[in-house]
């Protein structure tokens, strides 16, 4: 088994229905620029009834029909905020939890050790963050997975992985290994995937990877390091 293989995305998503929500963060090849995409999946109708919303840089998730609305507390959050030189990226409202923290001068670890995997028995779906940290033209990340030690939801488990950013290396975390019932946690490390330059391609090679039936949305952002401006792509299956 070669370790330092670097996935291709369409392959590695190929055939699989339901990874869930997943988080991708890595380096362009010609290194001028760091990337971050969340993508969300849903297989009820409480789920698929979202779509992404961009407003002054952050990014939220928002009932598309609210009068469909069952249960807000997992769906409704907010999953890409900008904290000064720090951009964090999450599938819940451990967004907020780790904003907060960092206003406070505290840290991502910290503010994730306040947290724990989402209550939806019997999945117990791992709660998933990033962050990307700004400085002097360049950027480090962590990757952050919280979930159940066990089949009972008896007590948490964290891991966090700290990056360097290397041209061309992104890592991805996702929810599930795959659909099933109960839905498989993901295991192990952050997979290494590959990454564009061209954010457009990158973008329509991620969406069209994800399964047709369960996709809902996808936010990309390309950061330009040098200039610290933003390119940013949204895609919703509901229009």
């Amino acid at each position: 088994m070669d370790i330092y293989k670097i996935n291709k995305l369409d392959e590695l998503l190929s055939g699989n229905t339901y990874p869930g929500r997943g988080i991708l963060i890595g380096k362009t090849p010609d290194g001028t620029k760091a990337v971050a995409a969340y993508f969300i999946m849903g297989r009820s109708e409480n789920s698929r009834n979202r779509i992404f919303t961009e407003k002054e840089g952050d990014v939220f998730t928002e009932p598309f029909d609210a009068s469909k609305v069952q249960d807000p507390s997992l769906i409704i959050y907010a999953a890409i905020r900008q904290y000064q030189d720090s951009l964090i990226v999450t599938n819940g409202d451990q967004t907020d939890t780790i904003y907060n923290f960092l206003s406070e001068g505290k840290t991502f670890e910290e503010a994730l050790n306040t947290r724990e995997f989402e209550p939806d028995q019997p999945n117990y779906t791992p709660r998933i963050s990033g962050i990307l940290n700004f400085s002097a033209g360049d950027f480090s990340y962590k990757m952050n997975i919280l979930k159940s030690v066990d089949a009972e939801g008896s007590a948490c488990v964290r891991y966090t992985f700290d990056y360097p950013a290397v041209n061309g290396l992104g890592h991805f975390l996702h929810t599930y290994v795959c659909d099933g019932s109960p839905i498989p946690s993901f295991q192990g490390e952050p997979e290494r995937v590959e990454v564009m330059d061209d954010i457009d391609a990158f973008s329509a090679l991620l969406w069209k990877a994800l399964d047709e039936n369960n996709k809902i949305s996808l936010y990309v952002r390309y950061t330009d390091l040098a200039t610290g401006e933003t390119d940013n792509r949204l895609i919703n299956k509901n229009k």
